[in-house]
């Protein structure tokens, strides 16, 4: 069995701030990522942030994520890569798979649970031929591994996204047919939006996709208007001649590990379903269970970082590293961050959700 002070769950933006923020006080953690290598979402994003200095703005996200594996690696901080953890036992007690091959048990005394989001998708008769994917997955391909995903790509869904992920495929040399959302106004940042419209890519809103054609690959799609009521409108179909359908209906809360552990949830539709209840400490319904990032509500990587570095300065000074006014004042310098990301139309929204999320936790007596 392995023990440790603090086990991390997601080498991700959150995961990774997590674990910098908790070994900087001087606790032993081990980050567990499943994936061959750490830094998550980041390693795709070839994007430059944009915002405050102090969120990075101007610098890649790939760059970003460099920077947080130096630190780590500074620190000291054990990360185990290719690792599953398969199950949260009430004592704490890990069920690991490394490697895919060995089973280890991990015993923590705290647990920041930050596993992210995985895609939505949605269905259509075709939907299952070759060349059918989400958004990610072709971000996965043009900027991981640095291959095509096809030529010529309908991209399903104009939320930041689908607009980014068009651009970097545009960049890629692939041709993007077109952008369909099925709301009817586009969804996406207006900075982002802008580069795509700029490069000539038509924008379809109050569309759909009908059904994806060919043989034993996509080789044409069909979409459709909608009205009102969302309902298609018989005569309006489009037929685009396309290797590649792209689906960037947004995400959903990869939360399946705080389920096992025993935490409450509660379903807010704007952070994209059901998230598990945390105070403003972000610790669940389970003592000493912490979540910081995707898998407590969709938003973009520097708030999911700033819950990870907020995360990681409580669960430290619950373990009795800091003073109860060193993690006021370190917990009061990364809320006025997080305050200063979620303000605007976009994040005034998930503001008051997150709100929510903490309220309805402090209504809830939490299991000792």
């Amino acid at each position: 069995m392995y023990k440790t002070s603090i086990a991390v769950i997601g080498g991700g933006p959150a995961g990774l701030s997590a674990a910098i923020e908790a070994a900087k006080a001087g606790a032993q953690v081990v980050v567990m990522d499943e994936n061959s290598r750490p830094g998550g979402q980041l390693f795709k994003q070839i994007h430059k942030f944009f915002g405050s200095q102090q969120h990075k703005a101007g610098v890649r996200g790939i760059d970003i994520g460099k920077e947080l594996l130096e630190e780590t690696q500074k620190l000291g901080i054990e990360v185990w890569l290719d690792t599953e953890v398969c199950g949260i036992e009430s004592n704490k007690l890990l069920w690991v798979v490394k490697n895919k091959t060995k089973s280890v048990q991990v015993l923590a005394e705290r647990i920041i649970l930050a596993s992210g989001a995985i895609e939505n998708s949605i269905y259509f008769p075709g939907w299952t031929l070759p060349g059918v994917m989400g958004a990610g997955a072709a971000q996965t391909f043009i900027n991981i591994y640095r291959v095509a995903p096809g030529k010529r790509i309908l991209m399903i869904g104009s939320g930041n996204v689908g607009v980014i992920v068009s651009y970097q495929l545009l960049q890629a040399g692939c041709e993007v047919a077109a952008i369909v959302e099925a709301a009817p106004k586009l969804g996406g940042y207006g900075v982002h939006t802008a580069k795509v419209c700029r490069a000539g890519v038509p924008f379809y809103t109050s569309h759909t996709v009908l059904r994806a054609l060919g043989e034993n690959k996509v080789e044409s799609a069909v979409i459709i208007e909608l009205d009102d009521s969302w309902n298609p409108i018989p005569g309006t179909e489009k037929v685009f001649e396309v290797d590649t359908i792209c689906i960037a209906t947004g995400l959903t809360p990869l939360a399946e590990l705080a389920w096992i552990a025993g935490c409450r949830f509660k379903y807010v539709p704007a952070l994209g379903g059901f998230v598990p209840l945390h105070d403003d400490n972000m610790e669940t319904t389970i003592e000493g269970l912490y979540v910081a990032g995707d898998v407590t509500g969709i938003e973009e990587a520097s708030s999911a970082m700033e819950e990870g570095r907020l995360a990681g300065i409580n669960t430290v000074a619950s373990l009795g590293f800091y003073s109860d006014k060193q993690r006021e004042r370190l917990c009061n310098e990364v809320r006025e961050r997080l305050d200063a990301l979620r303000r605007g139309p976009f994040g005034e929204k998930r503001k008051t959700s997150k709100e929510e999320i903490i309220t309805s936790r402090k209504e809830i007596q939490c299991p000792q």
